[in-house]
């Protein structure tokens, strides 16, 4: 019923000057509108709307991600404007904070400024 239909993209901010500016300017993502309930971004085709929210308590699980062409330069790019990843004791990722995944998915992960956890994945094919 809903194949055909496109799909939005949720995610929550209590401080929404941050978010604007985080995903604007550091993530580099258009701002379609805003009024006082959200902002919505573009993102590839779909939209990204972040509700506004008086306070959060974000998930430990990731709640949003991007499959990108190439983990290690996106990582890169995103960390020389001042994104900081994230290192898991329990995952051995390298030095550029990237995890290889069994089935070789190379992830990293970062947060945005409520703490909603990020991520990038590198699918690479046989």
């Amino acid at each position: 019923m809903l194949s055909a239909s496109s799909p939005i993209a949720f995610i929550a901010t209590a401080a929404p000057e941050r978010a604007r500016a985080f995903y604007a300017d550091t993530l580099g993502l258009p701002l379609v509108s805003e009024d006082d309930f959200s902002l919505v971004f573009a993102l590839h085709g779909i939209a990204l709307r972040i509700q506004k929210v008086p306070e959060l308590q974000p998930q430990a699980f990731t709640a949003l991600g991007w499959q990108v062409a190439d983990a290690a330069a996106t990582v890169a790019a995103l960390r020389s404007r001042g994104v900081q990843f994230e290192r898991y004791p329990f995952l051995p990722q390298d030095a550029d904070d990237i995890w290889e995944a069994p089935g070789g998915a190379r992830i990293a992960w970062f947060r945005d400024p409520d703490g909603n956890l990020l991520s990038l994945t590198e699918v690479r094919t046989a």
